[in-house]
């Protein structure tokens, strides 16, 4: 079987209902998961979703903030949520398609403006979701499987417009990075996106701040898409969406791509 997978940080599927359908019918990715929701499960706009065939959805949410759903033209059932950090926030959804594929989702905290836990809760609570879900992976090895999300980490120096002047902002931390690279050991995780595009600077974010975002082009790369080791071969085609940026009343972030021939 072969689908294509995007995932996309909408910051608010109700506001933002259009530009998913635009997506959905202009793309037609297999499965989309969102970040970002900002609404509960029972209110996010199914309708026209199912109307274009993605008649199956795994989703966790709540009013105002954080939120992840997966939609799919594949059938697919739930396959668990985990509270990392133990915030009691909506940020991760499980999704298992028939061909027993299991797609995790997540939305990790953004961490706040300051890098030191020790004056700002919000970025300990970055680390501690992202060293709960390394310990996930190292007491159970997930397989045949893909992680997708915004995980608010840029990696590596050409994820970002300026390495080092980027080296003390929240998203591009040395430590941030130590932990996003033991989640991606512990689990056999291996960085789809790259894999494909291995050179170069690449971004799926830009600043609402800034008043031309295409001509200044200050981006970071937030958005991830990984395989477990045994089906990373079948992944290709990657690429990010960067015209959505662009759309009328747009997300900061733009969708990221992948297809998986399984």
């Amino acid at each position: 079987m072969s689908f294509t997978l995007a995932t996309w940080n909408i910051n608010s599927v109700r506001l933002r209902e259009d530009l998913v359908l635009k997506l959905l019918s202009e793309q037609a990715p297999d499965v989309l998961c969102l970040q970002e929701c900002k609404s509960p499960v029972e209110k996010i706009p199914t309708a026209g979703f199912e109307a274009l065939g993605y008649t199956h959805m795994v989703a966790r949410g709540q009013k105002g903030y954080n939120g992840v759903a997966i939609l799919s033209k594949i059938p697919m059932v739930e396959a668990g949520a985990e509270d990392f950090a133990s915030l009691g926030h909506a940020r991760h959804i499980a999704g298992r398609l028939e061909n027993g594929v299991t797609i995790h989702n997540h939305y990790v905290p953004a961490g706040g403006d300051i890098a030191d836990r020790d004056v700002n809760e919000k970025f300990g609570q970055k680390l501690d979701y992202l060293t709960d879900m390394r310990d996930a992976f190292r007491t159970s090895a997930p397989k045949r499987a893909i992680l997708v999300g915004d995980l608010n980490i840029a990696p590596r120096e050409d994820d970002v417009w300026d390495h080092k002047k980027l080296l003390k902002v929240v998203s591009h931390t040395p430590i941030e990075v130590e932990h996003f690279n033991d989640v991606m050991t512990a689990g056999d995780w291996h960085d789809v996106t790259r894999a494909d595009i291995p050179a170069g600077r690449l971004y799926s974010w830009w600043s609402y701040r800034a008043k031309d975002w295409d001509a200044a082009d200050k981006g970071r790369r937030l958005d991830h898409i990984w395989a477990t080791g045994d089906i990373k071969d079948a992944a290709h085609s990657s690429r990010v969406l960067r015209d959505a940026r662009g759309w009328e009343k747009p997300s900061d972030h733009a969708p990221v791509f992948a297809t998986f021939d399984l």
